[in-house]
């Protein structure tokens, strides 16, 4: 179990160390000089100069490369041109909005995606099953925006159930704040329930016809103690790998949802990032989506020693 455990933290290390690699070699080939870029076309040559300077972009790339890994080290990723903050804190200062609608939607497509996958593949072939599949393949293929805005116009502008956009004033209580979430998790969670939904149905039709569930009904078991202690438990591996990529997923894709229901989170501070050129905010912004997302990995991994013991050996 520890080699096990050693193994996947090495594997985070390595895999956070090529995405620091390849955002240092995106910004450095992207068309133009990011210091020109982010002053403007008015800028005077003197302040271009400068601006390189204060950026590091005068040095050679084997130093600007090492001296970027280091500030990564020491958790400094660097100073926003616009905001005139640290990146780490625009973001710590936006990462609330963001992390509560990740919960909230996850929460929203397993509630809805683990009941439905399993009866679906507990009455295989039925019309119950039918629909599922096919309601599955709509929302799938249903955009987020598109979603987000006939839920805006129904629940928010006609019946003002819940807040059209922003997530609350300075001093708006955690209720209210909840309240601008409602919509959006809504929308993410149920676009994102089609896949866990599938997942589910796939990986409890390979387990319900196995050695095992045909014992324990053979022993008189109830149907749901069969499906939900025998059955369920040996089919969450595949759940829970195809939950915990969309969380991640989620973390880092809900900035189209961010931007139609007006959130202030790491997804709207990452488009006016690119609109402004605000390059540390950019590079700041994908290191810590990147590592958000290699955590939750990491989480999911562990999960499996809980569940499977045959990765415990």
């Amino acid at each position: 179990m520890l080699s096990y455990i050693v193994n996947r933290l090495i594997g985070m290390v390595a895999v956070m160390f090529i995405v620091a690699t390849v955002v240092f070699v995106i910004i450095r080939v992207t068309p133009g000089d990011p210091a020109a870029v982010m002053l403007g076309p008015d800028a005077q040559p003197s302040d271009i100069v400068e601006l390189r300077a204060k950026l590091g972009l005068d040095q050679p790339l084997p130093v600007q490369y090492v001296t970027w890994l280091g500030q990564i080290a020491v958790g400094d990723l660097g100073q926003s041109i616009f905001l005139n903050q640290p990146v780490l804190d625009a973001i710590g200062d936006r990462a609330e909005p963001t992390l509560m609608l990740t919960i909230l939607s996850i929460l929203i497509a397993v509630a809805i995606a683990l009941p439905v996958g399993i009866a679906s593949a507990v009455w295989r072939g039925s019309a119950l099953d039918q629909s599922v599949l096919t309601l599955s393949m709509f929302t799938a293929s249903i955009p987020s925006f598109w979603l987000g805005l006939i839920l805006m116009q129904i629940f928010a502008v006609k019946l003002g159930w819940f807040p059209v956009a922003g997530y609350g004033g300075p001093g708006a209580t955690f209720l209210e704040r909840m309240s601008h979430l409602v919509l959006p998790a809504i929308v993410l969670g149920l676009v994102n329930s089609a896949l866990i939904t599938r997942f589910t149905r796939a990986s409890m039709l390979d387990v319900l016809n196995d050695d095992y569930v045909r014992t324990a009904r053979a022993k008189g078991l109830p149907e749901r103690k069969v499906v939900l202690k025998h059955a369920l438990k040996n089919a969450l591996i595949p759940i829970l790998t195809v939950i915990g990529l969309t969380t991640a997923l989620l973390v880092s894709g809900a900035v189209v949802t961010e931007t139609v229901f007006g959130l202030p989170g790491v997804g709207n501070l990452v488009v006016n990032g690119v609109l402004r050129r605000d390059y540390p905010v950019i590079q700041g912004a994908l290191l810590v989506i990147a590592a958000l997302y290699v955590l939750v990995n990491l989480a999911i991994d562990l999960l499996y020693l809980f569940v499977d013991p045959r990765v415990r050996t």
